[in-house]
């Protein structure tokens, strides 16, 4: 290797500093010829018993150690903060963008020469992959993968998917709660994430897809040997990659990203790839925005047959041959000389793929919806735009016209929701303010809102509602989140009232209120803005720096590749 590596700033030479930098490290054991000039490959883990879905890292990692030792690396494993989705208060997206400052310091204060990016739960992966792109250095991601199948009474379900059914069915009163207690524990049964297409499958389909990760690591469970073959793979490919300075910049360009949105549409994948996918552009300063989905995603076919859209889990999409047998059948619509991790392009990675099950993955010409996608949706009540998935949505309501009933809170909602009083009916528009990035705080994953025990008692299942927050990509119907701006920084979601009218026309790709402009101007007078929930601190800081969904939910002062270079010495 003809240049010189970043580590060797840390332990390179004979003076003082690098005797301290070499001296500390001995203290583990490591002999004198470690020190010799080979790559240090940062091992990035998001283990915490607190996160359940990365519980199983501690043995994970020494798989990719082994890879790392066996390519001619050394490993140097450093944790970073863990955003456990099913545990984290009050929601785990506030903590994605403090997760991935934590990442790019770490990477970039330490003597890294390459990284392994551990992620699995939903805000694990976006928040490794937006640190490292601030940085810039090689590197690769390994997700935990999933559960096993759930299995209850003889069938299969899917985590969280079923949770909302079933949920749904003891509030209709044709569930017990005996059952649905019984269902929890045969929900998750082995180490991994969630195995519906919820936001960490979607996510590390998104980094398979983006090129960040190696072929397969999206749906293989997380108890299979092939997890550990894998992880095994990319210890010795990361090493690689910084004989090849492969860095991120050259694997996340526009083609990337656009193959990233065409296999979302192709998955069903989750809404919260949207706002996930442009943090990430932003830090690596690749143009792209929440027009570019709709124009890119509008007219993919969903051919994952796999809840909530469908009705597989991710073992059995593994057995069907995982994301490069979806991304061959879909391979007219990708950009196959974008460059990956495996230093070939997408199309040399999946031109000898085969599909070994097509009734989980469909052939085009079965596709489960001929336009999946993202939708974007512009109007009145959303100026900077809103988003639906329509292969999650019930097709009656996709062009829909019906009365507001409105919570202003998450607060309100629950305390409203079932009252037998509620002036609400299946036509009805649900509508929720003050759950965006600013107003909740942290944008939670409560768009998707249970609907009325009366109405569920009648067999209503879906019904259209509209939020500033987002919804969990387990969960499923004609539900439209994202609204930009949201409600509290004023946006006109903040002015509908009970009884409003809103239109709602998903092939016109439109949301509009049908309120007067003079009205609304009247209503935005009179408005205040809610007081926030927390002064000082993150929370505090978060509230006053972030941005809008529309443009990815991050820091403003975290947009933008900030770089590796090494900072003066501190001795």
């Amino acid at each position: 290797m003809s240049r010189k590596l970043r580590s060797q700033h840390w332990f390179g030479g004979l003076d003082k500093d690098a005797f301290i930098h070499r001296s500390w490290m001995k203290n583990n054991g490591l002999p004198d010829d470690v020190f010799d000039g080979r790559p240090v490959i940062g091992i990035c883990n998001t283990f915490s018993e607190l996160t359940p879905c990365n519980a199983h890292f501690r043995g994970l990692v020494e798989h990719i150690k082994a890879g790392v030792l066996e390519a001619g690396g050394l490993p140097l494993e450093f944790p970073v903060f863990s955003c456990g989705e099913s545990n984290l208060r009050p929601t785990a997206m506030l903590f994605r963008n403090l997760a991935s400052m934590d990442v790019e310091e770490a990477i970039r204060g330490n003597p890294i020469d390459g990284v392994v990016l551990m992620a699995g739960c939903d805000k694990t992966t976006p928040s490794l992959v937006m640190g490292a792109a601030s940085c810039d250095l090689p590197s690769i991601v390994i997700s935990g993968g999933p559960m096993l199948n759930g299995r209850f009474k003889g069938r299969t379900i899917g985590s969280g998917t079923d949770v909302w059914k079933f949920s749904e069915d003891v509030r209709a009163g044709v569930m017990s709660q005996q059952d649905f207690m019984a269902a929890e524990s045969a929900m998750s049964r082995s180490p991994g994430h969630c195995m519906t297409m919820g936001t960490a499958s979607t996510m590390a389909s998104m980094v398979e897809a983006l090129g960040l990760a190696l072929p397969g690591n999206a749906a293989c469970p997380a108890v299979d040997a092939g997890r550990a073959r894998l992880a095994r793979l990319t210890g010795r490919r990361i090493v690689e990659m910084v004989a090849e300075d492969l860095r991120l910049s050259k694997i996340l360009t526009r083609d990337a990203f656009a193959n990233a949105i065409r296999v979302n549409g192709a998955i069903g994948g989750s809404t919260n790839a949207v706002v996930h996918l442009l943090a990430i552009a932003g830090r690596i300063g690749t143009k792209l925005s929440l027009d570019d989905w709709d124009r890119l995603g509008r007219d993919i076919p969903t051919i994952l047959n796999l809840m909530p859209s469908g009705r597989y889990l991710m073992e059995d999409f593994h057995y069907a041959g995982g994301l490069p047998a979806v991304m061959n059948e879909i391979a007219a619509l990708l950009e196959l000389s974008a460059l990956t991790v495996t230093g070939q392009s997408v199309g040399a990675n999946i031109e000898s793929v085969e599909n070994y099950n097509d009734d989980v993955i469909l052939p085009l010409d079965r596709a489960l919806t001929s336009s999946g996608g993202i939708a974007v949706l512009r109007g009145n009540l959303a100026p900077d735009g809103a988003i639906i998935k329509p292969s999650a949505a019930t097709p009656a309501l996709m062009q829909h016209r019906g009365r507001a009933v409105v919570f202003e809170t998450i607060d309100h909602y629950k305390a409203r929701i079932d009252d037998p009083d509620l002036n609400i009916d299946e036509t009805s528009i649900m509508v929720l303010k003050n759950c965006g990035p600013k107003g909740y705080p942290g944008m939670a994953e409560v768009g998707n809102m249970a609907l009325p025990q009366k109405l569920l008692k009648k067999g209503v299942r879906d019904m259209v509602r509209i939020s500033d927050a987002r919804m969990s990509g387990t969960a499923f119907g004609t539900v439209v989140l994202h609204t930009a701006p949201e409600a509290a920084v004023g946006g006109p979601l903040a002015l509908v009232r009970d009884g409003d009218w809103i239109e709602l026309d998903v092939a016109g790709r439109r949301l509009h209120l049908d309120v007067s402009d003079e009205e609304l101007a009247r209503r935005k007078t009179a408005w205040t803005a809610p007081p926030p929930e927390m002064v000082g601190g993150y929370q505090g800081l978060y509230v006053e720096r972030v941005m809008q969904a529309d443009t990815g939910a991050d820091l403003d002062f975290l947009v933008g590749s900030r770089g590796h270079a090494v900072a003066r010495e501190s001795h």
